[in-house]
């Protein structure tokens, strides 16, 4: 028996390369039909509808991930449309007056914002100015906030357009006239004396709100809104009863409006009789009513989102302005009466239409017929 040779190599045990065989082809198979079933899957998710168990599933995952990455809704902002915000944006907004610095300058200002938001206290039935001079009425009652509300017949552009030519009184006017129009037609009152220390608060304030105002424009939201003209005449029957549905409640039912407790000025101002403003205002024109309500009233409305249509705040204007009030001298108005506006409701007028038709409506064929005249047709 000799030494064994360590060094010789080792003979491979029978039937043992075919078993590695067949694990390799197991192997591959497994692979082949993983894939297959992948790309099955693949195909069904992707070019075929999904079975419902699969849609129900893929969609409760969906839901799981996006409530994930769900901003909190107390953070989140409200949904807003770039041309709604944009809108907002540009529209007039009023300066800060109690930003302003201590002094003279801003103590007038301040004393002008006040003569515009609590007139009665200074020139009413118990004004300590001037008592009696005014029906007790604020100038606020028709200028929204003090002057400052978008589309609430703000101030925002007077400063910008005065001194300038007014149809109404046929002359070039400035703010001193303007501010008393407001007394001797809105108040139903008396003019103020323009050396006065009340009218140079009142007009510092008025400029004051014009500052960023670029002279000769009118800024986004200035004035009163725009609205469209009936095609029928405003109808007073139809106006009362919007008037009860939305305005009685504050107003009264027999439109004496309701004094403070302090019996000094007015909680909500009276829309006719003795105390109202008289019939040579502004707001005795249809339009100026009607755009006025429609975009400011009920209290609290602002232009954005309106409450009344359009055809309930032309026929609230109606029989607003059909019920009785003071009267004004207005004979010196207008003396170009082709200059008169289309809904001034006292004649002679330069068309064919009547007084009536001039008051109500419908307005679209009487601007229509002026500016066939402006254009020489």
């Amino acid at each position: 028996m000799g030494t064994p040779d360590f060094d010789a190599p080792s003979k491979p045990a029978p039937g043992k390369p075919d078993e590695a065989k067949g694990v390799v082809g197991l192997l591959r198979t497994l692979v082949l039909l993983l894939l297959f079933n992948v790309g099955l899957l693949v195909y069904l998710v992707v070019f075929t509808v999904p079975a419902p168990w699969f849609q129900q599933s893929w969609k409760a995952v969906s839901e799981a991930w996006q409530n994930a990455w769900k901003p909190d809704p107390e953070e989140a902002d409200a949904p807003t449309s770039d041309a709604a915000m944009l809108a907002e944006e540009s529209l007039w907004t009023s300066p800060d007056a109690d930003a302003l610095p201590d002094g003279p300058e801003k103590t007038e200002i301040l004393y002008g914002k006040d003569l515009i938001a609590h007139t009665a206290r200074y020139f009413g039935p118990k004004g300590t100015v001037r008592a009696g001079a005014t029906n007790g009425m604020n100038c606020q009652n028709c200028h929204l906030k003090a002057g400052t509300q978008p589309f609430g017949n703000n101030y925002s552009a007077v400063a910008s357009t005065y001194p300038k030519y007014r149809a109404r009184s046929g002359k070039q006017e400035n703010i001193y006239k303007r501010v008393n129009d407001c007394f001797e037609r809105s108040l139903n009152g008396q003019a103020l004396d323009t050396t006065s220390r009340e009218m140079a608060a009142l007009v510092a304030y008025i400029q004051f709100l014009g500052t960023d105002v670029p002279k000769g424009e009118k800024p986004a939201g200035s004035g009163l809104k725009k609205m469209a003209f009936l095609n029928r005449p405003a109808d007073p029957a139809r106006g009362k009863e919007v008037y009860a549905a939305q305005c009685a409640s504050c107003h009264q039912a027999n439109g004496q409006g309701v004094m403070a407790p302090d019996g000094i000025e007015y909680t909500y101002p009276p829309l006719w009789g003795a105390k109202s403003y008289n019939s040579g205002a502004g707001l005795f024109r249809l339009s100026n009513f009607a755009k006025y309500v429609k975009y400011n009233m009920p209290q609290g409305v602002e232009h954005a989102e309106p409450v009344l249509t359009d055809e309930e705040a032309w026929d609230l204007a109606a029989f607003v302005n059909s019920q009785p009030r003071p009267g004004k001298d207005i004979r010196a108005d207008w003396p170009r009466i082709e200059e008169k506006p289309f809904d001034h409701p006292f004649g002679p007028f330069a068309d064919g239409f009547s007084e009536k038709e001039h008051k109500y409506g419908p307005f679209g064929p009487i601007e229509a017929a002026a500016e066939a005249r402006k254009n020489g047709k």
